[in-house]
């Protein structure tokens, strides 16, 4: 859409206000709103300041000026809002007009530019499948005496006893019975589907929808792969609808990780393939899961650097709850063709050369997309550029299942790192993958690494209620 198209689009829908939203280094978005009547060319070409000293990790307050500068292709009207209102995302720039390194839009555009000069194609995709909770109640609070959490759904099954419904309808979802059941033990039925048709006005392409594993309202809505950066707008997009439509039905919906203890937690599985215009490069027919070796060489810098690449695709102190054995949770840093309890599977039913893909199941929703994209295809780049080969390195390919392998089989499987101090550690004594062609630079990383490790510490210094438990009496 070009800026003209975006100026036609104000009249059209008689669109009163527009937002400008950016990301932080979170994932989470933030906006400015712009009466429609001050929107015109210069807006496009100008940008629109705010203070980057508000936004952790960004600017200290000595350098806080900063511009969002709005991309017209992607904007959409805002299906929630009382007065007509049209999206834009932007990258952040500075006040001199260059292009911020800490910007997680920008980086992400950066990976693909860098795809780019390598020779090894021309286009990356990625789709992702991030699954969310959908509860009618969550409650939580941390102080000096006292802390807790606590969440309900009419779905879970800790609620076959439950009262306050006026007559228990039953019909709850089993702990890890929540796979694809039909109504009435999928109660959410109308929800998701509200939810899909809010994605599709706003330009995703929906491929399905479905009641997830999980007890308590999982979900998983599945939209149309794209390239890179538009991925990850489509995500920010997705996670926006996902939210506002759960509150509109009196419900609120999460994609944290693991908010749950003794049950599935919510990940966010990314499929990964390169193009050269329009030849897939990932498919050989007749080979491993009709594999490329190109492909092989991908996976292989996927596993390789996965340690330090989870710190920016499991980015959170709860990312390591759901990265447990016993709960589907690919812990396991190896390959294998349709194999759910491996780190990458091969999807291999139904697939056409164009669809052959890779997927890298451990990542989750609490990652930026942005910077999960960039630094997976980062390190894929670097494994064909090396041509790093899993089968060598014992990545597998495994294709039984992991989880019901002996002890001392597993003992020969690298896992993911057990923390989030773990994968920093892991990602600041491996991160030249990232710093190749500029894409990421060495400032941002090491901010990043900072800002994350006082997440960690933030977590590590309270007092946690389990531990009641343990020591109280001792």
């Amino acid at each position: 859409m070009s800026v003209q198209n975006v100026l036609n689009l104000i009249k059209e829908k008689n669109i009163e206000w527009v937002d400008f939203r950016f990301v932080g280094l979170s994932g989470k978005a933030h906006h400015i709103s712009l009466p429609a009547t001050e929107v015109d060319e210069e807006t496009f070409v100008n940008g629109v300041a705010f203070d980057g000293s508000s936004i952790a990790g960004f600017r200290g307050i000595e350098q806080s000026d900063m511009v969002m500068m709005p991309d017209p292709e992607t904007a959409y009207v805002d299906p929630f809002t009382a007065h007509p209102t049209l999206v834009i995302m932007s990258n952040i720039h500075t006040p001199e007009g260059e292009r911020y390194d800490r910007d997680p839009r920008s980086i992400a555009q950066k990976a693909e530019e860098y795809l780019q000069t390598t020779g090894v194609g021309t286009t990356a995709f990625f789709a992702p499948e991030s699954e969310f909770f959908i509860f009618d109640d969550v409650r939580y609070e941390n102080g000096m005496n006292k802390s807790y959490f606590e969440v309900d759904s009419e779905e879970a099954g800790w609620n076959t006893g439950r009262k306050e419904e006026g007559g228990n309808l039953a019909y709850k979802v089993p702990v890890k019975g929540g796979y694809v059941p039909v109504a009435p033990v999928d109660s959410q039925q109308d929800i998701r589907s509200e939810m899909c048709n809010k994605l599709a006005d706003a330009g995703l392409r929906i491929e399905r929808h479905h009641h997830e594993v999980a007890t308590a309202g999982q979900a998983e809505i599945n939209f149309r792969f794209d390239t890179l950066t538009k991925t990850a707008d489509n995500l920010l997009k997705y996670k926006y609808i996902v939210a506002n439509t759960a509150r509109e039905y009196g419900k609120v919906a999460t994609f944290m990780p693991k908010p749950l203890f003794g049950d599935n937690g919510s990940g966010m599985h990314v499929h990964m393939s390169i193009f050269d215009g329009s030849e897939p490069l990932f498919y050989e027919k007749g080979a491993y899961a009709n594999l490329s070796e190109m492909a092989i060489n991908y996976i292989g810098g996927i596993l390789y650097h996965a340690p330090a690449l989870i710190a920016l695709t499991n980015p959170s102190t709860n990312s390591f709850k759901r990265l447990v054995p016993g709960y589907e949770a690919p812990v396991n840093l190896v390959f294998s063709k349709g194999n759910r309890s491996a780190a990458v599977r091969i999807p291999i039913a139904a697939v056409t050369p164009k669809g052959c893909r890779i997927e890298f199941r451990t990542p989750d929703s609490t990652a930026n997309p942005y910077l999960a994209f960039a630094a997976m295809l980062m390190a894929g780049l670097d494994g064909i550029k090396k041509k790093i080969d899993p089968r060598a390195l014992g990545y597998g390919p495994f294709d039984t299942n992991i989880y019901e392998m002996s002890d001392a089989e597993k003992a020969e499987i690298r896992s993911v790192p057990g923390t989030l101090d773990e994968a920093l550690d892991a990602l600041a004594a491996d991160s030249d993958f990232l710093i190749e062609g500029g894409v990421f630079t060495q400032d941002f990383i090491d901010n990043y690494i900072e800002l994350k490790r006082g997440e960690a510490k933030a977590v590590a210094i309270r007092i946690h209620p389990h531990e009641y438990n343990l020591y109280f009496d001792c």
